[in-house]
């Protein structure tokens, strides 16, 4: 069983990363990746159930208690940067990734792409980005120019109370989640402002990608993928209300597929347990 977490920080180049860290520091090397808008603490229900793992579980840039990035920085490709700078802070040339959500794809993206530093991946409901065609390019572009402008007039949101806070995350999520799994993200995302508390999520994480991967683009990372890869997913989750994306996932067969009942943050609700046992056999098999 891992050891109780503890709090580290890396200091990047360009940025102040945080972490979450559980295990034993001789256990497998795994850097922990979560969902847009979550952070580190998305990984507290079956951290502590994995195995001989050491699993250092970032905030990513903009999210949780890390620094943000200038303007237009929150790329996928510049998200799986920063997962590499950490990765040489930590002295880590080989490593594992546990990834929900974005996370999982950004995963996706560093396997596909570094498959000498990728031991293996474990995915939570995630796997293709969401997509435009080339000749798309145009539209998506000037809908980020726009909501860019946009940003500078909007206020963050302000609450009075943790709890109002909690329901607000509760109501504006677009998939079903508890009222304790949210309270768990929610408590690390955010801080306190003129008496009462607001995000600490960079605002530019609202605005829409300026690029998109095409299809084929997100296709070809998944398929060049050679290194043990487990995904595990949601049978009311995300994946589920796009079945054309479904179908393509269940064609890989080089991947390792499990399939839950349970909503899109199943880790942090009654499946987590389900969840870590199959990432803990999984992981055992990559030592």
């Amino acid at each position: 069983m891992s050891v109780s977490n503890h709090e580290v920080r890396f200091s990047l180049p360009s940025l102040e990363v945080a972490a979450k860290v559980w295990g034993n520091p001789d256990g497998l090397p795994v850097i922990g990746l979560h969902g847009w808008l979550d952070n580190a603490a998305t990984f507290d229900r079956i951290a502590p159930l994995l195995g001989d793992v050491h699993l250092v579980a970032l905030d990513l840039p903009g999210h949780g208690l890390s620094g943000h990035m200038p303007a237009a920085g929150y790329s996928l490709w510049q998200q799986a940067a920063t997962v590499l700078q950490v990765a040489e802070d930590l002295g880590w040339k080989r490593f594992a990734l546990l990834g929900h959500s974005m996370g999982a794809i950004i995963s996706g993206v560093l396997a596909g792409s570094l498959p000498e530093r990728i031991m293996g991946a474990c995915l939570i409901d995630g796997l293709l980005p969401f997509t435009s065609e080339a000749e798309d390019a145009p539209k998506q572009m000037a809908r980020f120019f726009a909501a860019s402008l946009a940003l500078e007039s909007k206020r963050k949101p302000f609450y009075d109370s943790v709890d109002k806070a909690i329901q607000a995350r509760a109501q504006g999520s677009n998939t079903q989640i508890s009222h304790e799994a949210v309270k768990i993200l929610v408590e690390r995302g955010l801080m306190p402002e003129n008496g009462g508390w607001t995000w600490r999520t960079d605002p530019q994480l609202m605005l829409p990608s300026p690029m998109r991967f095409t299809s084929n683009h997100a296709v070809a990372f998944i398929e060049a993928i050679t290194s043990p890869t487990c995904l595990v997913l949601a049978n009311q989750g995300v994946m589920h209300k796009h079945p054309q994306v479904l179908d393509r996932i269940e064609r890989f067969q080089h991947i390792e597929l499990h399939q839950l009942d349970g909503g899109h943050h199943l880790h942090l609700e009654q499946p987590a347990a389900q969840v870590a046992t199959i990432f803990d056999s999984f992981f055992k098999n990559l030592t």
